[in-house]
């Protein structure tokens, strides 16, 4: 069994491993010194004790920087794992009903979809179909879109609803304009009556 190495991630050609013969070359201060033979610039950065590293080898002629390759190499790594950390990852939720569901559990079904679009979640809302019901594909888009404008302060439709053999679906997008949940709770308790006062 071949073994196949790992790739490394923040792999650069530095100091002898660069071998082309002309460089554009920037200081460690990051002002440009020019283009100028590998050598030459070789000899710059060993007097300032540092790396000269390929940073874009797809130039032409390849652009090098004078620096700290530990510390770059750092740097990347920091900037990268930043990245990865700050990268919203999007989760598919899916909500499923049937052509004839009650109001009930359409309610308690539009609650949790709520709920996901809350989490910043996409929602998959789909109708199964079963036997006869196949002929009443129309009531399945209904009860979908209906389900759509039930939502429709938290998400949106992002196309019509689809038929795939037995199952018509839709997807829903958290809205960025949604309500605070605070807001959302407040509006969702009934409204008390007011009763005039008896003396």
């Amino acid at each position: 069994m071949e073994v196949k190495p790992i790739a490394k991630k923040f792999q650069h050609e530095i100091n002898g491993a660069i071998r082309d013969r002309e460089l554009r070359v920037i200081g460690p201060d990051g002002k440009m010194l020019g283009v100028m033979v590998r050598r030459e610039a070789q000899r710059i950065a060993d007097k300032a004790g540092l790396d000269l590293v390929k940073v874009s080898p797809h130039a032409k002629p390849p652009v090098c920087k004078i620096l700290d390759y530990g510390k770059f190499r750092y740097e990347e790594m920091r900037k990268a794992k930043e990245a990865k950390k700050n990268q919203k990852t999007v989760v598919i939720k899916e909500v499923r009903m049937s052509v004839r569901v009650e109001e009930h559990d359409f309610a308690v079904k539009a609650k949790n979809c709520i709920k996901f679009l809350e989490q910043g979640n996409r929602v998959k809302v789909s109708v199964r179909f079963r036997g006869r019901e196949m002929a009443y594909t129309d009531r399945g888009k209904k009860v979908l879109l209906d389900f759509a404008d039930r939502v429709k302060d938290y998400g949106t439709i992002d196309k019509n609803p689809k038929l795939e053999g037995r199952n018509m679906s839709v997807f829903i997008t958290p809205r960025k304009d949604m309500p605070k949940k605070a807001e959302a709770k407040k509006a969702q308790e009934p409204k008390s009556e007011e009763k005039p006062n008896q003396e």
